[in-house]
């Protein structure tokens, strides 16, 4: 072994604290990186894997009615590959508990090999009895322990059937088990997908020779949203609701959202870590290379080159990225795997496809020896300017020049000696003050980060199901009854408010840009909703015009005061154009607001509802269950609970989070220390000298850090601040809006936090200190 090498390895032992610090932060952004990408490609895969075998739609027209012998034309439109029919509609399900609200979406099915959203049988078989069967989904069986050859019992038309299980499912459409667009998170307890066959659905239904939607595949390489435009032309006789394609399908848009979301933080998150590890590394390197530099100028006048020496150097910065890619690599394949299975889990796909892709793994090396290259270049830059004979006199010292405060005589005069040297030694050490108040910053936007996506999500559901929506129950109807029902609803249970609603799809547009949505028509003085524009100022329904979601404004990109065409899908009825009145803040998904009777005057009939919003204390489900026409009954304390369940599964990630902020300030500090303290060893020699005890050194070190430590997350606040507000902008999508604010209780957490982290590795420097031969250090500098 060469010389040069065999003082690399006694160098990687004398600095092994820092090596080891150094590494892991290498190692940790590497597992990020390599983890993350392969997890979220190897969901996309299977995701794609699955959608082939069980032939996914690429479109869904939902209709009034259309007759069976109008799917056969539908095939001969140009762009259509194949079409289904089908009947879908969402009913009560009676469970033995009778003040729980459960709701099911009952879905007709062929069951043929080649259909349409075919199902992917995980237990039992497929239906053979067509009277009496049913499929179940099987999120929903999990979480409602319900097996083969048990009794369900859905409530349809205001009558209760009985259907024997025969198969647990997985169906393509309903990977992430959502009842639309406002639930957000699945609750599979509570809402659930029934697979019965069409001869039943048509039926108890009243559908006989009929369907209310359609499903369509596209031929390969046909424009979907040209084709779109076609079946709205040719379908608006039968009705047509909305069509929604591939992309825009609820819960493929949950998955895309997910596989988005986590390639752009594969890409963020390791850059982090790895810059500062680069920085560590430079830095760290100078340091060795001023402190070598007279063993520099006896090695350079024995013939050792700077070509030789640099790369002496390099090799320890090399090794640490080799070493770090290595474990990071292992660690993150590893973690991809669960990462991969943990996805399967949440989004509930059948099957599973891992693969290791060895371009994430050769990515993560090349990117780690990029950045210690460019770390060892410039931390040995110094080398080509040592010259033998000057670097075997000492380094004369640096000229001490007052500092800013110093010029204050009357605050000065009241600091103590140590305070004086530590103020002293900050700002004389400029570009050490620079890296580890920054890096400190940087640390507690790692750790504030997590907590306040705590905060948005709380934000999300306690301001829309409380603050912008304050209804206990939320009732659909089967379809348009007469406003006579809301006496009906009295009659039968005790209801303290009551307000009928109409929430029906059409097509808003404003230029180039539209979206389907649902409008919802209310009460003028609705008491059910609390409407506040982007000022946060309230603001009343108008009695014409819209009010449009923040998400749907800023989608199409209308203003207030600009006109949107609503385009009406229901046969004789004319489009309208009509003033946008108000934008409004509104976290889940994306509506327009009408007042009731303006809605039914100029896009539907008079007198006509499509549910209704209460407050009641009394049994809901239990009163309403012999009410025909019914199809589901939502409560908000539900949505709440939901709610409440993930929150639990957060901690989790916010605990992985703070970890890795953790690691990010402990490697910044516990290195910055022990390099402070190997250049200031004739410094605090002297202090022991003169009376200094070891304690008191390692208290006025602690001092520095804490300043600076303070000063950094002063820095960390604006810009965490910063970094919420780009989130927003990111990450915001259709489906939800984020709108953060972060409480005063996640500042404080993430201040004490980081703080935690710097003591730890203040503490972890004290060996170092209590072990510092102040008489060597004397000695050394007289030689």
């Amino acid at each position: 072994m060469k010389k040069l090498d065999l003082r690399l390895l006694r160098m990687i032992k004398n600095t092994k604290g820092q090596f080891i610090a150094i590494t892991i932060v290498v190692i940790v952004g590497l597992t990020i990186y390599t983890a993350v990408s392969m997890g979220a490609v190897n969901l996309d895969n299977t995701v794609k894997h699955y959608y082939k075998i069980t032939n996914f739609s690429d479109l869904y027209v939902q209709l009034v009615k259309i007759p069976d012998n109008a799917i056969e034309e539908i095939t001969k439109i140009e762009g259509v590959k194949k079409a289904e029919g089908r009947l879908v509609f969402d009913v009560p399900l009676k469970t033995n508990d009778d003040e729980e609200k459960v709701n099911v979406r009952i879905i007709s099915t062929k069951e043929k090999r080649d259909q349409i959203n075919s199902l992917y049988l995980e237990k039992g078989n497929f239906i053979k009895n067509p009277n009496n069967e049913a499929l179940v989904i099987n999120q929903f069986a999990s979480a409602r322990n319900i097996k083969i050859d048990e009794f369900i019992k859905p409530q349809i038309m205001g009558r209760n059937y009985k259907l024997k299980v025969n198969g647990i499912v997985g169906s393509p459409e309903y990977v992430y088990l959502m009842e639309d667009e406002q639930t957000l998170l699945p609750d599979p307890e509570g809402f659930g997908v029934i697979f019965v066959s069409e001869e039943f659905a048509k039926q108890s239904f009243g559908y006989k020779g009929s369907y209310n939607e359609v499903l369509i595949k596209a031929k390969k390489g046909y424009d979907i949203d040209k084709l779109k435009n076609k079946l709205e032309e040719e379908l608006e006789r039968y009705g047509v609701k909305r069509i929604i394609t591939k992309e825009n399908q609820l819960s493929n848009k949950m998955v895309s959202e997910e596989v988005k979301g986590a390639k752009q933080s594969s890409k963020a998150i390791p850059i982090v870590f790895l810059g500062v590890a680069a920085i560590i590394i430079a830095v760290m390197i100078s340091r060795m290379v001023k402190k070598d530099r007279t063993t520099i100028g006896v090695l350079k006048a024995l013939g050792y080159g700077n070509k030789s020496l640099i790369n002496h150097y390099m090799k320890y910065s090399l090794t640490i990225g080799l070493v770090g890619s290595v474990f990071g690599i292992i660690l993150g394949s590893i973690l991809s795997s669960y990462i991969a299975k943990m996805y399967i889990m949440f989004f509930n796909i059948p099957i599973l496809k891992i693969t290791f892709y060895y371009r994430y793994m050769i990515l993560a090396v090349v990117i780690s020896v990029i950045f210690c290259i460019i770390a060892g270049l410039w931390g040995t830059r110094r080398v080509l300017n040592i010259m033998p004979a000057e670097s075997m006199r000492p380094e004369p010292p640096k000229t001490g020049n007052r500092i800013l405060l110093d010029r204050f005589n009357v605050l000065w005069k009241k600091l103590s000696f140590s305070w004086k040297m530590v103020l002293r030694n900050i700002f004389r050490s400029k570009k050490r003050f620079i890296f580890i108040t920054l890096g400190i910053s940087l640390t507690f936007v790692v750790i504030f980060l997590p907590f306040s996506s705590q905060d948005s999500f709380n934000s999300i559901f306690v301001d829309h199901y409380g603050k912008f929506q304050r209804m206990d129950y939320n009732i659909n109807f089967s379809k348009p009854l007469n406003n006579k029902v809301i006496k009906d609803i009295k009659q039968v249970t005790n209801v303290k408010d009551i307000e009928g609603k109409i929430e029906y799809p059409f097509e808003v547009v404003y230029g180039h840009r539209d979206k389907v949505c649902n409008i919802i028509g209310l009460e003028n003085n609705t008491q059910f909703f609390n409407f506040k524009n982007l000022k946060d100022e309230n603001i009343k329904l108008p009695k014409k015009g819209i009010l449009l979601s923040e998400g749907l404004a800023k989608y199409i990109g209308v203003k207030k005061g600009e006109k949107v065409k609503i385009e009406n899908f229901i046969p004789g009825k004319d489009d309208l154009y009509v003033r946008v009145e108000g934008i409004i803040k509104q976290s889940l998904g994306l509506n327009g607001y009408m007042n009731i009777d303006f809605m039914r005057e100029k896009l539907l009939q008079k007198n006509l509802l499509t549910g209704v919003y209460l407050n009641s204390d009394g049994d809901i489900k239990k009163d309403l269950e012999d009410m025909k026409n019914i199809t589901s009954v939502q409560s908000l304390s539900d949505m709440r609970s939901v709610f409440n369940e993930f929150l639990d599964l957060m901690i989790y990630s916010i605990g992985v989070m703070l970890l890795f902020g953790g690691v990010l300030g402990f490697a910044i500090v516990y290195n910055s220390t022990i390099l402070g303290i190997s250049e200031r060893r004739l410094e605090f020699s002297s202090l022991r000298v003169m009376g200094f005890t070891k304690k008191e050194i390692f208290i006025m070190i602690l001092k520095e850090n804490i300043f600076m430590t303070i000063l950094g997350i002063l820095i960390g606040i604006p810009l965490g601040k910063y970094m919420i507000d780009y989130i927003e902008k990111v990450f915001s999508t259709e489906i939800y809006t984020l709108n953060i604010e972060s409480s005063f209780k996640t500042y404080i957490v993430s201040v004490m936090a980081t703080l935690i982290f710097v003591f730890l590795a203040q503490l972890a420097t004290m060996k170092k200190i209590y072990k510092l031969d102040f008489i060597e250090a004397l000695k050394n500098r007289i030689t």
